[in-house]
Formats: structure tokens, C-alpha cells, sequence
């Protein structure tokens, strides 16, 4: 009787220990997306700070062009709201799915920019303008970069939180499988962005 004791005390107290470290792992990793959005998060407001400058350049350049300023302004304004309400809550999914719409139409306008400023040689030339352009584009793949390693982080997560036994751990304590930034699924905005001059 001694000895089943003391067996069943050592398979509580290893059930114990393996279920404090999955929850802690599970933690780790939820706090993983956290901070990998945080690095997203970083490189957006980088790009958000650089477009005014890029519109303000130009704007000397191209006055007749204003609905496409405008819609460059619009859909930063836009896409910086949509990070902010992101950025309050890392790991909900609708939060994610406007940021990624949003950023796909600051996308969107800023190709139609790029598009417009090719047919002015003028602007084209203007040295400000392709410094500008050079660290847009240099933080483009940063944030693509930062995008894979947050889905990274979410696959690790999601993947620890649904194999079993760690599952058991994870719906006691409420870990919920987490969304992945995705681009667009409609096949149209797949497209390439066609400008009509």
C-alpha cells in the first residue's frame, strides 16, 4: 500500500510538472506573436512617417494629380487606424483582417503613385523623391519580412496548442488557435494594379 502511494504521488507530481511547462510554453509563444507584431507594428509607423514626405515631393510636381495624392493620404489615414486597433489587440483576427484590407489599398494607391510618377521625368529625376523611394521600398521588405516571422511565431503557437497532450493544457486555460496575417483572398486584387494615363 506504501509503495502504490508513493507511485501514485510521483505520476501527480510529474502530471504536475508537465502541465506547468506546457502552459508556460504556451505562454512563451502566445507572448512570441505579441512581439512579432510588435516588429510589424514598428516598420508601419516607419512607413506611415515616410509617405507624407513622399506625397509632399510630389505634390510640386504633380498639382493636376491630386485624387492621386489624395488617395495615397486616404488610405494611409486608413491603414493607420487599422493598425492602431491592431496593434491594441495583437491576437484577434478581425483586428488582423482589417489591417491586412487596409494595407492592401495603401498598397494599392501607392502603386498607383509609383505609376503616375514613371510618366514625369521631371519628378522621376528629383533626388529626394527616389531617396524616398528607396526607403519605402527597404521598408516594404522589412515589414514582409516581420510578416513571415509573426505567421512563424503563429504557426509554432497554433501547432503547440492543438497536438495533444498539450491541447488538454490549452483548453483548460483558454489558448485559442491565432490568425495569420494573409494578404488578399480576392483573386481580382490579386491582379496586378493597371493604370490608365
Amino acid at each position: 500500500m506504501n509503495i502504490t502511494i508513493w507511485i501514485l504521488l510521483a505520476l501527480g507530481l510529474m502530471a504536475l510538472f508537465w502541465g506547468v511547462g506546457a502552459y508556460n510554453r504556451l505562454v512563451r509563444l502566445r507572448n512570441a506573436i505579441t512581439n512579432a507584431f510588435g516588429q510589424i507594428d514598428v516598420q508601419l509607423k516607419r512607413r506611415y512617417d515616410l509617405i507624407p514626405n513622399l506625397v509632399d515631393v510630389a505634390r510640386k510636381y504633380l498639382a493636376h494629380e491630386a485624387q492621386t495624392l489624395e488617395a495615397v493620404i486616404a488610405a494611409r489615414q486608413q491603414a493607420q487606424g487599422a493598425e492602431k486597433t491592431a496593434a491594441s489587440r495583437p491576437l484577434n483576427a478581425g483586428a488582423l483582417a482589417a489591417l491586412a484590407g487596409a494595407e492592401q489599398a495603401l498598397g494599392g494607391a501607392l502603386g498607383r503613385l509609383f505609376a503616375v510618377a514613371e510618366a514625369y521625368p521631371e519628378l522621376k529625376a528629383d533626388q529626394t523623391l527616389r531617396e524616398l523611394s528607396e526607403e519605402l521600398a527597404s521598408t516594404e521588405n522589412r515589414i514582409g519580412f516581420a510578416r513571415q516571422a509573426y505567421n512563424d511565431h503563429v504557426l509554432e503557437f497554433n501547432d503547440a496548442a492543438t497536438q495533444f497532450p498539450a491541447l488538454i493544457i490549452a483548453r483548460l486555460f483558454g489558448f485559442s488557435a491565432q490568425a495569420m496575417l494573409a494578404s488578399t483572398r480576392d483573386e481580382v486584387e490579386r491582379e496586378p494594379v493597371k493604370v490608365a494615363l
